[in-house]
């Protein structure tokens, strides 16, 4: 049984401290803040209830596995999960387009879209995600479910998506997002696409065709809500942790990964106290670390984080019932922006029936910087929304930064293939054997399925050794 120190308490990094403890392994969590969960919060006022961090989840398979291999009750018996249908509506102001999607239904997605946008679109968009599909399946296991190669530049630097041929793309360089939206589907079905993908904070003008995935898998596995909000989820990774004799300190500021013989040997807090271990794991971004306390091996992925956008939400108390019929999520796009509306039915959210509450979303940039922009362009999704409006509660990129240590509020996004590896995480190992990193800022990203995955590489790496080549 090994003494295994854990940094942070997000999604990630209880995932791993459960496969740990699971494993015969004494893991304490040591997290800076007053609670877990890290970007998975909950804001309550006046009987309104909030989600300040991702509102859906997507691959709910990641925490369904972590579920099951940690103790007796599935994820279902933790948590009310629910898959959301209609999946999405799209909103195009400027052009008049609104159309809503349903889930789990290609045909009925193709129907939809040749109503809004003639016929064809749905055929054409189809093609694109099936071309995504290819680039799927090409980089799903090195990409999401192994632990990243020592050549991961070289064997996961090229764009896995077969650009359509004779679409003009096939040229020496690979094509971005945003050309294969323009070129494969164009005009207005091209900006549904690379909405989608901005929403990730990923910017479509420079993001591999690769992106493309990021719809496939919305479309294919669906959007998942967890009644009581995404927070519900995080107390039932959390609950499970203290089931399997995880032990929790809150307001333990890390101050440096201890190295004593050439390993990691625990940690140092700010008060001075030193934690034992014989493996440490951070689950935080490694940048908010003293410079030198985590060093990287020579060639390795670079840590991302300058080009890792923040978010800008704000939520909404409304006056008036949620009218009947309403999206869960609605996605408004215009002029090189994108906004996320989440109206969830949920009796957990709002003080009675005759409230709703709101939140509206955009990654932090120009169209998207100011709460009024924000507002201006979710009224195009809510009927009403200024005569409704009881109060709002704006989080700025500042403000995640305060509430999880992430600099500049940055959100990150999933890794990518293509773009020369400029869209890979560092690796889940690193030059200080017994030192591993897991959440978001480390392979596989950002998201909650993708932070949930660190958990199984992290614990198989530790437990298994340099060996661990992931599930099969």
């Amino acid at each position: 049984m090994a003494r295994i120190a854990v940094i942070g308490a997000g999604m990630g990094a209880m995932a791993t401290a459960a496969r740990l403890a699971v494993a015969g392994h004494q893991v304490t969590v040591f997290e800076r803040g007053a609670t877990y969960g890290g970007a998975v919060g909950r804001y309550e006022r006046e009987g309104f209830a909030f989600d300040t961090g991702p509102g859906l989840l997507h691959l709910p398979a990641v925490y369904r596995d972590l579920f099951v291999k940690t103790g007796k009750r599935p994820l279902e018996d933790c948590v009310d999960m629910a898959q959301v249908d209609p999946a999405v509506r799209h909103v195009l102001p400027g052009h008049g387009i609104d159309v809503t999607l349903p889930g789990a239904s290609h045909g009925g997605v193709a129907a939809a879209l040749d109503g809004a946008f003639g016929r064809g679109a749905g055929e054409r968009w189809n093609e694109v995600l099936g071309r995504a599909r290819d680039a799927w399946d090409a980089t799903r296991r090195p990409l999401l479910e192994e632990p990243l190669p020592d050549d991961a530049r070289q064997a996961l630097g090229g764009d896995p998506y077969p650009a359509l041929r004779r679409s003009g793309l096939l040229r020496r360089r690979s094509p971005t997002l945003a050309e294969v939206a323009g070129r494969e589907l164009g005009g207005h079905l091209g900006e549904v696409l690379a909405g989608v993908v901005r929403g990730y904070g990923l910017d479509p003008a420079t993001a591999p065709a690769s992106a493309a995935v990021l719809p496939y898998m919305e479309q294919t596995f669906g959007s998942w809500y967890v009644r009581g909000g995404m927070r519900a989820l995080a107390t039932a990774v959390y609950e499970r942790c203290l089931e399997r004799k995880v032990a929790f300190v809150f307001g333990a500021d890390v101050r440096e990964v201890l190295v004593r013989g050439g390993r990691a040997a625990g940690l140092l807090l700010a008060d001075g106290t030193e934690a034992e271990a014989d493996c440490v794991v951070c689950g935080i971004d490694p940048r908010t670390l003293p410079a030198g306390s985590l060093p990287w091996p020579a060639g390795a992925v670079p840590a991302r984080g300058d080009d890792v956008p923040g978010r800008i939400t704000v939520l909404l108390a409304l006056r008036g019932a949620r009218p009947a019929g309403t999206v869960h999520r609605t996605l408004v796009h215009a002029a090189g922006a994108q906004v996320t509306v989440m109206r969830p039915d949920d009796p957990a959210t709002r003080p009675d029936a005759e409230h709703e509450a709101v939140t509206v979303s955009a990654v932090h940039g120009p169209g998207t910087s100011e709460p009024e922009e924000l507002l201006n362009l979710a009224e195009k999704a809510v009927q009403g929304l200024r005569e409704r409006l009881l109060w709002q509660e704006v989080r700025t990129p500042a403000d995640v930064e305060a509430a999880t240590g992430a600099p500049g509020g940055a959100v990150p996004p999933p890794a990518l293939a293509g773009a020369g590896g400029r869209l890979l995480y560092p690796a889940n190992t690193t030059a200080v054997p017994g030192l591993y990193l897991a959440g978001g800022w480390a392979h596989p990203g950002g998201g909650l399925a993708h932070a949930g995955m660190t958990g199984a590489l992290v614990a198989g790496l530790i437990v298994e050794g340099a060996g661990f080549r992931g599930s099969r």
